[in-house]
């Protein structure tokens, strides 16, 4: 029998995440250059949409995969009727109209579609796998309180990015139990949805060191000139910094401050203090909404470990493909591939570097994200690019559903 999934998501279009995760549930996929058919595992039964924008897919696609749209989560994790009759659920709250809070948090219903999913499961006493879209929650009192629901339920619970999943170009690894030093994070995209991205790609490289995660006890937000000031002063290394565009770049532009191309924009960082002693950086340079860098110094080895993620062709549609594979993962054996925690951490770090953003130059405490956890391996559901040597860059992107895997 199939594993019957429920997607609940808050708006369908092209491009959407819901477009490219549900895509790779509906039609075969390719990940590690390894044809993929979900269709043999999974069927989605049901779908609750919270928005229908004027470019809406969700009604095409629902007719066309024989998936009903049901006016309520309730019913979509019933199929209509009053008791849990899924085994597993997609909770997509990203894209869509929503509006922004004081410190440029989208609103996005995360904890509202997590609340009514849990509803349902705690009524029927039968706990299903669940995946929630990026960070938990704009706000980390919000996102504590679905870790521990979760918990308190036993529903296994995933979360978080895209981008650690990508192809690492080089295909550098932490080695294990590295004392590392400090490591820089680098993006090209907005603060709050890309920045995201960044903390969880800095996140999945440094929570592997030697005595695993600690905690982050402070972070500062700088912009401008002040950020440029700090790294003369030593307070981040731009040695790092360079290290991680050269592997993006091959080679480095006179300064990183102006990447050769690309619009010029202001760069802006969050440096942050963890526990340990570990200091990091989590860095916004250049306009390239596909940048996804990363570099650190190991205590006793002379040169950094830098690479670049590769998110694939169609921009970073492709890079969903190895998520999708971790989701699919984290269904059929009701764990997710790297710990919850590590999405907890991210979530709090946005929140905090929003915070933050307010007062530029000030360090904030963050006594709320100093906990510890244990990572776990998971290099198995990383692409390691033999699917972009079968999908390339000459391949037109899709305009609807992906079966490119075909």
């Amino acid at each position: 029998m199939p594993i019957k999934v429920a997607a609940i998501l808050t708006c369908f279009r092209h491009r959407s995440h819901a477009n490219v995760v549900l895509e790779n549930f509906l039609e075969p996929y390719l990940f590690c250059g390894r044809r993929v058919d979900p269709r043999k595992e999974f069927r989605v039964v049901s779908m609750y949409v919270d928005q229908f924008p004027k470019v809406d897919m969700a009604r095409g696609v629902a007719r066309d995969y024989g998936i009903k749209i049901q006016p309520t989560i309730a019913k979509a994790l019933c199929q209509g009727g009053k008791r849990l009759s899924v085994d597993a659920v997609l909770s997509i709250g990203e894209h869509g109209t929503y509006s922004f809070n004081r410190l440029g948090q989208k609103r996005y219903p995360r904890k509202r579609f997590f609340d009514e999913i849990a509803q349902v499961i705690g009524d029927s006493g039968r706990p299903v796998p669940v995946f929630n879209d990026k960070h938990l929650c704009y706000r980390f009192d919000w996102a504590r309180q679905m870790f521990e629901t979760a918990r308190q339920m036993k529903i296994p619970l995933m979360a978080g990015s895209s981008c650690p999943l990508a192809e690492r170009r080089p295909a550098v690894e932490l080695p294990r139990g590295a004392h590392v030093a400090e490591a820089v994070s680098i993006h090209g995209g907005p603060l709050e949805a890309y920045g995201f991205h960044a903390l969880e790609v800095l996140q999945s490289f440094v929570e592997a060191r030697a005595g695993g995660e600690t905690g982050i006890v402070s972070v500062e937000y700088l912009r401008g000139q002040q950020l440029w000031n700090a790294a003369k002063k030593g307070r981040w290394s731009l040695k790092l910094a360079e290290a991680a565009m050269r592997a993006d770049l091959g080679t480095l532009p006179r300064s990183i401050q102006q990447v050769p191309g690309e619009k010029k924009v202001t760069s802006d960082g969050l440096l942050i203090q963890y526990a340990d002693g570990l200091k990091a950086t989590m860095l916004n340079i250049g306009k390239n909404d596909t940048r996804w860098n990363f570099a650190c110094r190991i205590k006793g080895e002379r040169r950094p470990l830098s690479t670049a993620l590769n998110v694939g062709p169609w921009n970073n549609r492709n890079l969903f493909k190895a998520l999708v594979h971790s989701i699919q993962d984290h269904f059929r054996k009701g764990r997710s591939p790297y710990p919850l925690e590590r999405t907890l951490m991210t979530t709090g770090l946005t929140d905090a570097m929003m915070r933050a953003a307010v007062h530029p130059g000030r360090p904030l405490l963050t006594p709320e994200l100093e906990f510890a956890y244990k990572p776990r391996a998971f290099k198995a559901m990383r692409e390691n690019g033999k699917s972009w040597k079968i999908i390339t860059d000459a391949m037109p992107e899709p305009r609807g559903i992906d079966n490119s895997g075909r």
